[in-house]
């Protein structure tokens, strides 16, 4: 056993490293700045998602998804000319309340159509705090498969303040990854609220999953969500769930059967599946590609873009009249007036509405 050595008082003594000359952590530091400050251009970003440049790619969402002036311009930019390489996909919505696997589901089906030579975008909407403003964007973690897949792209997106929790920028991304080569896009919503109308209105076909044996089959019933939904299929059919499972795929069966006919001429079907030993998910696709075989060969399917374009339109429109209003100076000035005499019972809501509108 060797002697301590008297310069050190403990083993647990910090000693200094290494330092390296000032000059170089000088240039350093403006190079890597330099990196940071340096923005591709829209050219390049545009180049790059034709070529199917993952980094481009996701650039190109992030300034979409930026509330910057500056790169919303740079962003309109990008997605003009990223259109003609769009609109060759098929869009999914995948819907479904907090719990019900949509993630494991995703993945699986996901997994499966990258077998058969797809290339797919999950586009994942992550609820938002409305206290903190926060996302988790933790679904490339409960995708842990799918993500290392070269032919999947995982994109989760914060949902901010808009409608029932869908990214307001969630259609042009969809362009971009159209524009990217990715042939299959899904749209996972956050599972709450209207935002099904939002994705509704938005994909080709609309995919419900549902629990049973959960108190979840009366809430199926309700008449908004059934008239969206193009499928309804019931997850965690499997074990002792097995058997509820197929009680409430009659259930639901029944019900369907009370709707009238959907425009595009097609009965909602109720399948069932284990997203987890992967069972079923083969006949969910099978089911897809039938409806897109029928809505194609009657024109439904481009009606229904069109009249989707159409709805987007005006909600943009909608959208863009209401940011200006409140980014107005003298509105800011006058609301800020009229809410201190709405709470001192000097005039009503709807007086003050109107006064600031004819402003």
């Amino acid at each position: 056993m060797s002697k301590k050595n008297p310069k050190y008082k403990s083993a647990l003594q910090e000693q200094k490293g290494i330092i390296p000359p000032e000059v170089l952590n000088s240039v350093s530091a403006k190079s890597i700045k330099a990196k940071r400050q340096k923005q591709p251009s829209v050219a390049s970003l545009v180049e790059g998602i034709i070529k199917s440049d993952i980094t481009a790619l996701s650039r190109a969402i992030t300034l979409v998804e930026s509330t910057n002036p500056t790169h919303n311009q740079k962003a309109n930019e990008i997605i003009t000319a990223c259109l003609p390489y769009a609109n060759k996909s098929i869009r999914i919505g995948i819907t479904g309340v907090p719990g019900v696997g949509k993630s494991t589901f995703i993945e699986a089906f996901g997994t499966h159509l990258t077998n058969l030579g797809k290339k797919i975008a999950v586009l994942a909407v992550d609820p938002s705090s409305t206290l903190s403003k926060g996302s988790i964007l933790g679904d490339k973690t409960r995708m842990e498969d799918l993500v290392k897949n070269q032919n999947a792209f995982i994109r989760p997106s914060p949902s901010g303040n808009s409608l029932g929790g869908v990214a307001r920028k969630t259609r042009e991304t969809i362009i971009l990854c159209e524009a990217a080569g990715f042939d299959t896009i899904m749209i996972e919503t956050v599972g709450v609220g209207q935002s099904e109308t939002a994705v509704h209105s938005m994909v080709d076909f609309f995919l419900l999953l549902k629990l049973a044996g959960a108190g979840d089959e009366l809430q199926g019933i309700k008449r908004g969500i059934i008239e969206m939904a193009d499928a309804i299929v019931i997850n965690k059919a499997d074990g002792d769930n097995l058997k509820a499972a197929k009680a409430a795929k009659v259930e639901f069966n029944r019900a369907l059967h009370l709707y009238p006919e959907k425009d595009s001429g097609w009965l909602p079907k109720v399948s069932l599946c284990s997203a987890l030993n992967q069972s079923g998910i083969s006949e969910i696709w099978e089911l897809i590609s039938e409806y897109l075989e029928k809505t194609k060969s009657t024109n439904y399917f481009e009606h229904n873009r069109n009249n989707q374009n159409k709805f987007w339109l005006l909600q943009t429109i909608d959208e863009r009249l209401k940011s200006n209003f409140y980014n107005s100076k003298k509105i800011k000035t006058e609301l800020d007036k009229q809410l201190a005499l709405v709470e001192a019972g000097k005039t009503t809501p709807f007086v003050a509405a109107e006064y600031l509108l004819q402003l």
